[in-house]
């Protein structure tokens, strides 16, 4: 099984109807069950789309409640943070000066280097931007 981490912007593309990416992330998700990807994501991203569901989504309570169910009927695997991620995201943090990742960002991939995955579900430009991993 190919392991592929899910950043925010995919969690929210897929769940809200009316994000501009919402058939490409429908796409993507569907895709990776056919391929039988397995999806993997962090704590910071799940409360980071928690937040932006509650903040943003027209439909808000409906679609947070959907994307928590998702997570506790284990959906996508959550991984752990370690200490050395965070110590990681903050160096990414520091030492990229012409970006603004934010450090939800900068540990997702600290994560992902940590377990050699090599691929994300990412609507985003920082990891486009980051250059480390293929965006699907």
């Amino acid at each position: 099984m190919k392991p592929v981490f899910v950043d925010t912007s995919g969690f929210f593309a897929v769940f809200v109807d009316d994000d501009p990416n919402h058939d490409h992330a429908v796409r993507l998700f569907a895709r990776a069950e056919r391929e039988r990807w397995r999806l993997l994501t962090s704590w910071f991203v799940v409360f980071e789309t928690h937040a932006l569901l509650l903040n943003r989504a027209r439909h808000a309570r409906e679609a947070r409640l959907t994307f928590l169910g998702r997570i506790e009927d284990d959906r996508y695997q959550v991984v752990r943070f370690r200490r050395r991620d965070i110590d990681m995201a903050l160096e990414i943090v520091r030492s990229h000066h012409d970006k603004k990742y934010s450090l939800c960002d900068a540990h997702s991939f600290a994560a992902m280097e940590r377990l050699r995955i090599r691929s994300a579900i990412s609507l985003d430009n920082d990891f486009r931007s980051y250059g480390r991993f293929e965006i699907m």
